[in-house]
């Protein structure tokens, strides 16, 4: 076997969420959380490439009036709740060091504003936890994966208001004192600028409800650095030798010529990425952004100590999805023609997936090289992989080599990067059980290892079977990554 250059100790594994792989939304003295409102749209019928808000209370009380009659695939997801110890030991055969999976919100905190948990929800994690170290595998838990309590929505249209603050301190000093012997690594928010592009997902905001959406938006951001600052400072007073990292969904950008307004508009778009993670791990808002507020009449209104507790209380890690690459032009109607799903132009050097996101290995390298370069943290790269249709063969194997390739090459230029010097904690790839799209909520778009027999509406056995990646990166792992 080849030497490896990835650290003997990096943590190999895959990623999920909670609201896309649970199910059993109303077991176990859940409540209702912002997602499980997201009813699925087919592809031929939807306006937009995402379809994951709801911008008014009155199309809200709508999808809840509708209760079991609609398809809300995000409650059902392919049922974790019940078979989580046949999913664990399916990761335990691929290897995984770690697993990600996230902790719902009003799974432990119905309503999200109560000051007692509920029990039936901390034990179900118990469970896993217990049965993920039976295996060995290091659980790796996101307190905050778009699983806002719906109520926080309904009663405080959601992180807009500042004693949202206090709800989530209470929940995460709970989880970290209930599970302090059994989870060692933890991320605050995940893609926390999510909320920048979809309010209600990111923030649990009614954009009906404001009158300036974008100063609601960065002030209900400010709330989430207070409160991700809090559970750091949280966690390292209750499991001191716990590691709590930030999340953010990386928007690589290339200028899409040497033309100095092209570079210019990729290093704005750049720094408009790369602003919360500079407020996480760096501890204090960036003058780019200062001006930014300034010019556009967004005022973040802060409580005394705020900047003390960002300053003080920052990030041991840096963690962070990604995708594609984007192409910025300063030409406002080159913008128009829509290059990659949120923005930008097209790019003819990189083929794309089904979804009609670039395809980019080379991009996690150049990431990886600019963010260390940036912040001289260790760098997690917590979410990755392809969303393509699959295909049950006659004789019921999934021959997957695209998603092999896809990843291959991904790993290839991380181990790239490593070698040249940047610090990498592991590599969680992204469903690594199918699971219901975040952005979609189609189960047709599948990332994972393990093929799950359910379709968009719902219907299936809910089989596990294994794809043909499910060997190749079982042997990815037993490698450390020597061997692709």
């Amino acid at each position: 076997m080849t030497e490896s250059v990835f650290p003997k100790d990096f943590l190999w594994g895959g990623a999920t969420a909670a609201n896309q792989v649970e199910g059993a939304y109303n077991e176990g003295g859940k409540g209702l959380s912002i997602f499980d409102m997201i009813s699925f749209i087919p592809k031929e019928e939807r306006t937009k490439d995402i379809e994951m808000g709801v911008s008014s209370r009155k199309e809200l009380d709508t999808l809840l009036a509708q209760d079991t009659s609609g398809n809300f695939p995000k409650r059902r997801g392919v049922d974790f709740y019940h078979r989580y110890k046949e999913d664990i030991a399916l990761f335990a055969e691929m290897g995984f060091k770690t697993f990600r999976l996230s902790i719902s919100w009003p799974r432990i905190f119905p309503n999200g504003d109560e000051t007692e948990p509920n029990e039936e929800g901390l034990k179900f994690y118990d469970n896993v936890f217990d049965e993920l170290l039976k295996y060995g595998i290091e659980p790796l838990v996101t307190l905050s994966h778009y699983e806002i309590p719906l109520n926080l929505v309904q009663k405080y249209n959601g992180w807009i208001d500042r004693r949202v603050v206090d709800f989530f301190t209470n929940y995460a000093k709970t989880v970290f004192n209930r599970y302090k012997d059994k989870v060692k690594y933890w991320l605050t928010f995940n893609e926390i600028n999510v909320s920048t592009m979809e309010p209600y997902i990111g923030s649990g905001i009614l954009v009906d409800e404001v009158e300036h959406v974008e100063q609601a938006v960065y002030q209900a951001l400010h709330h989430q650095f207070v409160a991700s600052a809090r559970a750091v400072k949280a966690c390292h007073e209750i499991i001191p030798e716990a590691q709590i990292g930030c999340m953010l969904a990386r928007m690589e950008v290339y200028p899409e010529t040497p033309n100095p307004d092209d570079v210019l508009e990729a290093l704005t778009q750049e720094q408009k990425n790369l602003f919360f993670t500079d407020v996480q791990v760096r501890g204090y808002y960036p003058s780019f952004m200062l001006n930014y507020f300034k010019d556009n009449g967004i005022h973040i209104e802060m409580q005394p100590g705020d900047e003390e507790i960002l300053a003080q209380h920052t990030v041991d890690f840096l963690s962070f999805s990604y995708y594609m690459t984007m192409v910025a032009s300063g030409d406002a109607e080159r913008v128009k023609e829509k290059g990659n799903f949120f923005t930008g132009v097209p790019n003819p050097y990189l083929k794309a997936s089904d979804w009609g996101w670039k395809i980019d290995p080379k991009g996690l390298r150049i990431t990886l090289k600019k963010l260390y370069d940036r912040y001289q943290v260790p760098l997690f790269i917590v979410e990755n992989g392809l969303g393509a249709y699959d295909t049950v063969e006659e004789d019921g194997s999934i021959i997957d080599d695209y998603r092999i390739d896809y990843l291959r090459a991904h790993i290839k230029e991380m181990g790239e990067a490593i070698k040249e010097g940047v610090d990498v904690m592991g590599y969680t790839s992204w469903g690594c059980i199918d699971l219901i799209s975040a952005s979609t909520s189609e189960m047709s778009k599948r990332y994972g290892f393990i093929y799950v027999d359910q379709d968009d509406y719902g219907n299936g056995t809910l089989e596990r079977k294994k794809k043909k990646s499910f060997d190749w990166y079982k042997h990815v792992i037993a490698t450390n990554g020597a061997e692709l």
